[in-house]
């Protein structure tokens, strides 16, 4: 049997993207108590939606994870949803830290991201590069 695939219903399969989100404008906001949230809430979402992180870090001014997904989900929708759950998530907490550096709306990530998917070979390189983020 092959650990390194899951299994559900009738597939099989072994799905991993590394994301790359940056700050709106890459102010340096993902440092201290922001950054340690930010995480907390990503691990969050990705255990109430069934994605498994691998690996997760922040530089000052973006973050990587590496995330484990189901075969129903999109990259695409995934980091929607991340992106759309943390900025409530830090505007509710954060507001007037953000409210002065974002005062036009209330925003935290830039419009794009980065999504690389990996093979088995490469993960744990992916891994420690992530690690070593920051």
């Amino acid at each position: 049997m092959d650990n390194r695939c899951n299994r559900h219903n009738r597939r099989k399969y072994s799905l991993k993207v590394h994301i790359v989100l940056v700050t709106k404008y890459r102010k340096q906001l993902l440092k201290d108590s922001i950054a340690d949230d930010v995480k907390q809430e990503i691990v969050h979402i990705a255990n109430t939606r069934d994605y498994k992180i691998i690996a997760i870090e922040t530089d000052k001014d973006h973050m990587h994870f590496l995330l484990s997904y189901d075969t129903a989900d999109r990259v695409c929708d995934i980091v929607k949803i991340v992106k759309q759950e943390t900025i409530y998530y830090l505007w509710q907490k954060y507001s007037s830290v953000l409210s002065k550096q974002y005062w036009k709306k209330k925003t935290f990530w830039s419009d794009g991201y980065s999504a690389c998917s990996i093979g088995e070979v490469s993960s744990a390189t992916i891994q420690k590069y992530v690690e070593r983020q920051g």
